[in-house]
């Protein structure tokens, strides 16, 4: 049986954290069992903040290390770093010339990073999704796990997959699907900062490479309120945030506990965050001592890279011969 075939990437722009593995490294343990994966390092995006290259290289070490300590596989999935691959820029070009500005304007990553760094509005945070579609399609991807954040770049990714095929009046491309898991979407784990989801950028994430301390001082500086003053009244958006971290990283019973506490106005926030950063070092200490392990070994960090650019660009030089040929590039000598 042919397995359908999965893309993901993350870009090396610090380490992983609680939201990055709940949210998706878990769910590609469970993928790379049934599915023929691409897992990717995305450096090449990363270069729409300008990163400079000692940070850019220590931040590809970094999540090259900490997928492999997650238990992604080289064995079973081809990881890869995006660089390592040249087949994506020129596809990228490719996708470029049939890519409209207003449509790419009106992208809400687009509009987002440009408010947030007005002074660095660069062409590459333009294309962003072009080269997303283009890490995506070059290996013919059936499916894509993706978040919230990402859907409407997914759909940018089907929109030129489509048109490329309609242009040329060929089914080069399959049109990627967004893969949820259970029937469902994907964790939504909140930041420690009282509102939104935990991300690098928001500095709100409790990240998998940290130690027990820094966990600790980071959960007992998280936001809370002044209690409930009625019996199971609802709760604030800070306070659910840290029960939804409970239900993630603790037992049902530490959970039940601590509903009971709220629901009777008995509840002591700082027994209940002593309790979660407990429960989070359980669930990190065991990553962290493998994500250091691995690190020390440059030798078989570099193996996995090289065989897994071997494996990625197999596929991809075999899409873009087939795409140039589509076009029309065709060797006169």
């Amino acid at each position: 049986m042919i397995k359908p075939i999965v893309v993901s990437g993350i870009r090396p722009t610090g380490y992983l954290h609680l939201g990055n593995y709940y949210g998706a490294v878990r769910n590609f343990l469970r993928m790379q069992e049934d599915y023929n994966c691409y897992f990717f390092i995305a450096d090449i995006h990363s270069l729409t903040t300008h990163p400079t290259p000692e940070n850019l290289q220590a931040g590809v070490k970094q999540v090259l290390a900490e997928y492999l300590a997650c238990g992604i596989d080289p064995e079973k999935s081809t990881i890869f770093i995006q660089s390592d691959v040249p087949e994506v820029c020129e596809l990228y070009t490719f996708l470029n010339m049939n890519a409209y500005l207003g449509e790419l304007e009106r992208t809400t990553s687009f509009k987002e990073k440009a408010r947030k760094q007005p002074e660095n509005v660069n062409a590459g945070l333009l294309t962003y999704p072009v080269l997303m579609a283009a890490d995506i399609i070059i290996h013919k991807a059936e499916f894509v796990p993706v978040g919230k954040d990402q859907e409407q770049n997914l759909e940018m990714a089907r929109k030129f997959a489509g048109r490329f095929n309609r242009m040329y009046k060929q089914e080069v491309f399959p049109i990627p699907r967004p893969f949820t898991f259970d029937g469902g979407d994907m964790i939504k784990v909140p930041g420690l900062d009282g509102s939104g989801k935990m991300g690098k950028s928001e500095g709100n994430g409790v990240f998998l490479y940290e130690d027990p301390k820094e966990i600790r001082k980071k959960v007992m500086r998280a936001v809370t309120d002044a209690g409930p003053t009625e019996p199971n009244s609802k709760k604030t958006e800070p306070v659910e945030n840290l029960f939804t971290l409970l239900k993630i990283v603790s037992t049902p019973d530490v959970v039940d506990h601590f509903e009971k506490a709220y629901n009777s106005c008995e509840i002591r926030y700082g027994d209940l965050k002593k309790q979660l950063a407990e429960d989070i070092i359980a669930v990190t200490a065991p990553i962290r001592e493998r994500i250091l392990e691995i690190l020390k070994d440059d030798a078989y960090l570099a193996q996995v890279a090289r065989i897994g650019a071997e494996k990625a660009r197999e596929s991809a030089v075999r899409t873009l011969q087939e795409v140039k040929e589509v076009i029309g590039f065709k060797r006169l000598f």
